[in-house]
């Protein structure tokens, strides 16, 4: 018990001199306190004409930058305006310079005044050769255009050319050369237009002529070769002969008459033939070559092909390719191709005497 009485009063000592130490800062923090408070009312005191202060000095420094942006609006106005002036001032000196010289153009050497502001270049001291204008203050109503008109005269007329009446009479008889070559060209052209016409004329004609004999004998050659049936050639546009163009109109046996397009291969390669044939009857040419027309005939049309051939080879020569024995029963020479035992392809010759060997 005496122990912890001891530790207790040693504890409220302790918590003794603890007051006391805080009592002291607490008084020591009073005293500051007041000269704080002290301080700030001597400051607050202070801070009224301080604002004061700076509200006057914000205010002057908007008027300040007012007048400062007035101050660069009217700099870039100058500015702009000072670029117009000059460029204005160019201008001005272009044309000055435009008028000095159409002024010499028009009136030669001259000497020309100039003002304090304007220069120009000093004429050469020719003396009596250089002229004074007189200072217009007006120009004279439609003298513009005069100018203009008087300008475009000198300009049509040009230089002074010393050769003129030479070369007028050098391009009078050159006119008069080509104007007498002209006459004559249009007189040849008339002459070649009625030629042109003759020929007309007369190709219609022979056209006519030939177009039926040559019907005549496609009629009868048809028939031939068909053993019966007609066919026609008509002209597509008979007014107008040289540009007209031929149908082929065939009835075949046993059947009804229509256009070359119906028919079957064989049938047109059969017209075909007859069509040829009847061209060399009308007008024979030294050799015919046929290149495989018999390929789609059967063997009835081949024997009446074939008798065609012979009647007519008698005026024309024929050279036929052709792979059916029975049209190469009726020629007198015989090619053929054939395959040796190397591949490679030979050709076998064969001249026939006709009717000597069938005689034989």
């Amino acid at each position: 018990a005496e122990s912890l009485v001891n530790a207790k009063r040693f504890r409220a000592a302790t918590f003794a001199a603890d007051a006391g130490s805080i009592e002291a800062s607490v008084a020591e923090r009073r005293k500051r306190a007041a000269a704080i408070d002290a301080e700030l009312a001597r400051l607050a005191a202070e801070l009224d004409p301080a604002q004061e202060r700076l509200a006057e000095l914000e205010a002057a420094q908007a008027d300040v930058e007012s007048g400062e942006g007035r101050a660069r609006t009217s700099l870039h106005t100058a500015e702009r305006l000072h670029a117009e002036a000059q460029l204005a001032l160019a201008r001005k000196r272009e044309d000055i310079e435009t008028l000095r010289r159409r002024i010499e153009e028009d009136f030669g050497l001259v000497e020309l005044e100039y003002s304090e502001e304007v220069t120009g270049p000093t004429p050469l001291p020719l003396g009596a050769l250089v002229a004074r204008l007189s200072p217009v203050e007006a120009l004279p109503e439609g003298i513009e255009d005069a100018i203009q008109r008087r300008r475009v005269q000198l300009r049509r007329m040009g230089a002074i050319n010393p050769e003129a009446p030479t070369e007028y009479d050098e391009v009078k008889e050159r006119h008069e050369f080509l104007t007498t070559q002209v006459k004559d060209l249009e007189t040849a052209a008339a002459q070649l237009r009625e030629v042109v016409a003759e020929m007309d004329l007369m190709m219609e004609r022979e056209f006519r002529k030939t177009f039926d004999a040559v019907a005549e004998q496609f009629r009868e050659t048809f028939t031939r070769l068909f053993g019966g049936g007609t066919a026609k050639l008509i002209l597509t546009d008979p007014d107008h002969l040289t540009t007209s163009g031929i149908d082929i109109v065939a009835r075949l046996p046993g059947r009804r008459q229509q256009g070359l397009a119906l028919l079957s291969g064989g049938e047109r390669s059969l017209t075909a033939c007859a069509l040829i044939f009847a061209l060399l009857r009308v007008s024979p040419t030294p050799f015919c070559v046929l290149d495989e027309v018999d390929a789609m005939l059967d063997e009835a049309n081949v024997g009446r092909f074939r008798e065609m051939l012979v009647e007519l080879c008698a005026r024309t020569q024929f050279i036929v390719i052709t792979h059916n024995r029975n049209t190469v029963e009726a020629a007198d020479t015989v090619y053929g191709i054939s395959m040796g035992a190397d591949s490679a392809s030979q050709v076998v010759s064969l001249k026939l005497e006709g009717e000597k060997i069938s005689e034989a």
